[in-house]
């Protein structure tokens, strides 16, 4: 099972898919299982489809040797003429974010390091927040601080913090992609839950019972933060190049 740990010096993609009806993400998850079971791309380690919950959409987490073989996927003509019309067809909007791994901390009572598995139950959250490129270290940074207090809150298992080097979109001509505003401009945060029960209520508690940590946290967090947009997931499929391509 893909792990997250910043000192395996993998290329993270992120890629976020959203539709207009819950109906579609049945077809998205469909589609990129297919993808997920016949990859055998040079340099390609590992693909992680997560269902969205909060809102209708799927995330695909894959982690690649690096940014080579992650621009020889995008330019081969099966993804230019098949793979990106099918995701224009069913979605509303798509970003492909590549990302570095700076961060992986766990709850201490679950050992070191961060797995990605459907075999799991945990509920994911992905956030990506927009940041000026100037401000993405001081971001990634404070991000870093949460652990801290967050191993007192009631269901948290496992925080990631991930710097953005590159974001795109399909929005340009066909078969292309279209970079998003400026390379470095935003941070992703994927953490895990023990339940979406739990995590709402993290969400909704009342700042008067936060704690100092957490309302500093918060005050540096929102003063660097540009843009935030985030939705829950459970994984769902998983494979890892060692595994054999699906007949």
């Amino acid at each position: 099972m893909p792990f997250i740990n910043p000192e395996d010096g993998h290329l993270t993609v992120l890629n976020l898919f959203k539709t207009d009806t819950r109906a579609r993400v049945d077809t998205l998850v469909k589609e990129m299982k297919a993808i997920v079971d016949t990859a055998a791309f040079p340099g390609w380690i590992s693909s992680t489809v997560h269902r969205g919950e909060q809102t209708p959409g799927t995330a695909n987490f894959i982690q690649w040797r690096g940014m080579q073989d992650l621009e020889s996927r995008y330019n081969d003509s099966e993804f230019k003429h098949h793979t990106v019309p099918v995701f224009r067809e069913i979605t509303s909007f798509v970003r492909l974010m590549q990302t570095e791994v700076e961060l992986s901390r766990r709850h201490p009572a679950l050992g070191d390091v961060t797995e990605v598995s459907p075999d799991r139950d945990d509920y994911t959250v992905i956030e990506v927040l927009g940041v000026d490129p100037a401000e993405q270290g001081a971001l990634v940074a404070t991000l870093g601080t949460a652990h801290s207090w967050l191993v007192d809150v009631p269901g948290y298992r496992s925080q990631s913090v991930l710097r953005g080097i590159r974001s795109r979109n399909l929005e340009g001509g066909a078969g292309t992609l279209a970079t998003v505003g400026t390379d470095n401009d935003f941070v992703v945060v994927y953490s895990q839950w023990d339940g979406k029960e739990s995590y709402d209520t993290f969400r909704t508690v009342a700042e008067a019972e936060w704690p100092a940590a957490r309302r500093g946290f918060h005050d540096k967090r929102n003063s660097l933060t540009t843009s935030t947009d985030w939705n829950g997931y459970r994984a769902v499929h998983t494979r890892s190049a060692s595994q054999p391509v699906a007949v």
